[in-house]
């Protein structure tokens, strides 16, 4: 009998350990040094980080302009038949970068993923906004003609054509105050900001009549 003890200790052995095994997986515990493992090197989609900006608005202006217009009637004295108007024009414009339109060459990575260099449009102007609250009719000076013809007309002050003038006065104050420089300077911090926090160390943003062509 004292033979099958240690053959039955044994037996339980072999028991509890195929027990366990059922219940755990012994390569839980054992590391396979054989084992696989996948890291992802591809490049980031920069040129689809880029166009989902679509226009970038990279600095904006506050401007204002005084428009004077003198409508005359030839041979006939101003007082007569003439009208001169002086408006003051408040107003604002953006500066924006196009992304929307980049093509496939606009950005390059080097092999090591250092290195990025970003092709990018000029920067533009985009639409002259009037501002109607603060604009305003500063003096403005009719013939006898002019006003009575006024008493007839609908909209005897209609300043359509003064708006119109406006906006184009002020995007060329807007072109003059070299609005587009500073948004070209803002979106190239922008974007070496934004390449920077993906890893980039060397970053170079260029700005080209045709960009990414």
């Amino acid at each position: 009998m004292r033979r099958l003890r240690p053959l039955a200790i044994v037996g339980a052995v072999a028991v509890a350990v195929v027990l366990l095994a059922s219940v755990f997986d012994p390569w839980d515990w054992i590391p396979n040094p054989f084992e696989e493992s996948t890291v992802d090197r591809s490049a980031p989609a920069l040129l689809n980080r880029l166009e989902d900006l679509s226009e970038y608005r990279a600095a904006s202006a506050q401007l204002q302009e005084l428009v004077d217009i003198e409508k005359d009637t030839r041979f006939v004295p101003s007082v007569i038949s003439g009208d001169r108007v002086s408006f003051l024009a408040f107003g604002t414009v953006d500066a924006v970068v196009d992304f929307g339109t980049l093509g496939k060459d606009a950005v390059t990575v080097s092999g090591d993923r250092k290195t990025v260099e970003v092709t990018l449009p000029h920067a533009r102007t985009d639409t002259v906004k009037v501002d109607p609250g603060k604009s305003r009719v500063l003096n403005r000076n009719r013939g006898v003609l002019d006003r009575l013809g006024s008493v007839f007309s609908d909209n005897p002050t209609s300043e359509r054509e003064l708006y119109q003038l406006s906006e184009q006065k002020l995007r060329l104050a807007a072109g003059d105050s070299k609005l587009t420089a500073r948004a070209e300077t803002n979106t190239r911090r922008m974007l070496q900001a934004l390449f920077g926090s993906l890893g980039f160390e060397h970053i170079t943003i260029t700005f080209a009549d045709e960009a990414g062509t």
